[in-house]
């Protein structure tokens, strides 16, 4: 007899989670988001990635990748709020020592749990926090789970400020054993999940020219998905540009606020100056080492907002065919038709 897995039950009543294109600018906003009143701890979910990746290759029934992210969104919780699987590695984005009260992570460590963690839970009401890379396309076992108990900010940007990285990430990540995403296999090449549906131009790709076709493939997807999400499941899907929150961040914090029940506080406004945001140059991010790796390089003295996008367009121009530079073109030109340009 055939039977389908199931969890009724359901600890996590709010999980807020921060998504978009390696980037995008995610861990701008994911320890802004945490700094909201009741808002809990940045966490990354590398388990519902897999989950959606899976049902996206066919591997997975809807219904298995629904009812695995209940429960994975409910076992975050519990852990999170007893002090397990929390990380307190100093240098790293997610840490606790990073949160605005670090404390509170520490003090759990030696609280009751276990049995007494769903009554804290019922009476704190706490709101799971999650960063997550690049599902929003294959996104549907999150709304068959989650339903209205989750809002999705998608943070977009403009491509020029995101094709760095992500040929950083096909030149040193992609097929290296440090990267932590589902594969599959086509004939005798192994490909990562995004690239189902065009493995020839992928094959055929320099790094630069597949970052430009990963981001032109993964924009095209994100946006006919969310149309069908909003339609199916009302998803509650908030879109925000990068360039503009950082010129304006105080309306954008307020609506993620209003979204999930939260408002902002001291903690809020503290953690958005520690962002440096608002800020006067798109460009202006914090100096960190992690950013440095993933291809961040601070603005030019002197430059305006249109002459930094020339700068970085001239070094994908250097490794590109012509044909990619079209698409490059046209998802820059759809982009600022869209959500920002320089000269607004």
């Amino acid at each position: 007899m055939e039977v389908s897995v199931s969890r009724s039950k359901h600890l996590a009543e709010k999980i807020v989670m921060v998504g978009g294109l390696d980037g995008c600018g995610k861990t701008l906003f994911s320890p802004i988001v945490a700094a909201l009143d009741g808002v809990e701890l940045l966490t990354y979910s590398y388990e519902i990635e897999y989950y959606c990746s899976l049902y996206f290759l066919q591997k997975l029934s809807l219904n298995s990748a629904s009812t695995l992210i209940r429960m994975q969104t409910d076992l975050k919780l519990y852990h999170t709020m007893m002090g397990r699987e929390v990380n307190f590695r100093p240098t790293d984005l997610s840490s606790a020592q990073n949160y605005h009260n670090p404390a509170q992570y520490f003090e759990r460590l030696f609280k009751p749990g276990d049995e007494a963690i769903v009554d804290i839970i019922n009476k704190k009401k706490p709101i799971l926090n999650l960063a997550i890379h690049n599902v929003l396309f294959t996104s549907d076992p999150i709304w068959k789970a989650l339903g209205d108990r989750c809002t999705y900010v998608e943070v977009v940007r403009h491509p020029l400020y995101m094709v760095r990285q992500q040929c950083l990430n096909m030149k040193k990540l992609v097929g290296d054993v440090r990267d932590f995403i589902i594969y599959y296999k086509n004939g005798n090449n192994n490909y990562p999940y995004w690239a189902r549906g065009w493995e020839e131009i992928f094959d055929n790709s320099s790094d630069i020219e597949k970052s430009v076709h990963y981001i032109d493939q993964m924009t095209q997807r994100v946006e006919k998905a969310k149309n069908t999400l909003r339609k199916k499941y009302k998803a509650n899907i908030l879109t925000i540009p990068f360039e503009q929150f950082v010129l304006d961040p105080l309306p954008w914090v307020e609506k993620i606020a209003g979204t999930i029940g939260s408002k902002i506080t001291e903690n809020t406004k503290n953690e958005m100056i520690k962002q440096n945001v608002p800020r006067v140059k798109i460009a202006q991010g914090l100096d960190l080492e992690i950013y440095r790796r993933c291809g961040w390089l601070p603005p030019q003295d002197f430059t305006s907002e249109r002459e930094e996008l020339i700068i970085r367009r001239k070094d994908v121009e250097l490794d590109a065919s012509d044909t990619v530079m079209e698409i490059l073109d046209r998802l820059c030109n759809e982009y600022e038709k869209k959500y920002w340009t320089p000269e607004s």
